[in-house]
């Protein structure tokens, strides 16, 4: 039975606008049934949305009608109402999801799918179907829409690359080469809006790798901060000691997380910096920044909360508990 805890009810949009009146920050919890819905202004919980077994990813339509939800244990993409959060329609989908992201116009969701051999399934939001699946080179982890929309950039652990797909003809384009597997990326907009960089997480790797999107090649990497023998997490790691990642909305910093120690680091851009840390709950997993850039949600996989911090000051200033094994996170709002 599908259960819903509604504590008042919203209404969500996908982006910030001039407009904008309400922001809530979207906690899925890996290892439960529910979603928390967080209250930035108040940093309390104002909605949990029960009943879609182990929720992966999360997006929001524009106008805020629709919650899509990836379902891991139905396989399914759900769709719930933004008004009574009840969950309307479940979508079939061509093997296991991930990750999921949305087209700037809501016309489409991208799903990841992450059973072999692997493809991103796209989702026509007005019919409620599956209008396509585009298949990749490994299962894929993460779908990602570009700041400018005009491409999703599919990641694949096992396939140890991201793929590069249109968005207008909905075919790929190209694809980079790691060698490690590929997890979370943040992008860095160039001046005209378009991708400039690419910042990309890697299996067994403590930090990120930097990618030229117009070069199409690999810059460099760079390790995040050495953490003492004694003081370093070995266990739950999953095979990313550097799991979340996130670019400031006015592009001016990136904020990462590290399992090894419990922290999150912020960096200057465009000169990769580091500005310092701030020590959080354990087994940090995932970020989301307000649109003002002011906060910081930081989903702690490991202590079933969400860490807000101050991005001015690089301290946190609220703990707030969630369900089982909270990762991927968003920031929504609507006018």
């Amino acid at each position: 039975m599908r259960s819903l805890i509604l504590i008042p009810a919203l209404v969500l949009a996908l982006t910030a606008g001039l407009t904008a009146s309400t922001v809530r920050i979207f906690q899925t919890n890996a290892a439960g049934d529910n979603i928390h819905l967080i209250d930035p202004a108040t940093n309390k919980v104002v909605a949990v949305i029960g009943g879609i077994e182990v929720p992966h990813g999360a997006a929001v339509s524009p106008d805020g009608s629709r919650f899509y939800f990836s379902n891991e244990a139905d396989h399914t993409l759900d769709i719930v109402d933004g008004k009574t959060h009840k969950v309307t329609k479940q979508i079939p989908l061509s093997g296991r999801p991930n990750n999921i992201s949305i087209s700037k116009n809501g016309r489409r969701v991208y799903v990841a799918i992450r059973s072999l051999p692997g493809a991103v399934d796209v989702i026509d939001t007005a019919t409620g179907t599956r209008a396509k699946s585009i298949p990749t080179k490994g299962g894929i982890h993460n779908t990602f829409v570009s700041p400018d929309g005009n491409h999703v950039v599919a990641g694949s652990i096992d396939g140890t690359n991201f793929t590069v797909i249109d968005v207008k003809t909905e075919e790929p384009l190209w694809t980079q080469t790691f060698d490690r597997g590929v997890r979370p990326i943040a992008f860095e907009p160039a001046p005209d809006g378009s991708t400039s960089r690419l910042f990309v997480q890697l299996s067994d790797f403590h930090g990120f790798a930097v990618v030229d999107f117009a070069q199409r090649k690999e810059l460099q990497r760079i390790t995040l901060p050495e953490v003492p023998v004694g003081e370093r997490h070995t266990q739950g790691l999953q095979g990313s000691p550097s799991h979340g990642i996130a670019t400031s909305p006015d592009g001016r910093t990136l904020w990462v997380c590290s399992k090894v120690n419990s922290y999150v680091y912020a960096y200057s851009l465009p000169d990769l910096k580091l500005l310092g840390g701030v020590h959080l709950g354990d087994h940090p997993d995932w970020l989301t920044l307000t649109p003002d850039g002011k906060s910081v949600y930081v989903a702690n996989a490991g202590s079933n909360s969400v860490s807000v911090i101050d991005a001015a000051s690089r301290k946190e200033v609220a703990r707030i508990p969630v369900g089982q094994v909270p990762k991927r996170n968003i920031t929504a709002v609507w006018p």
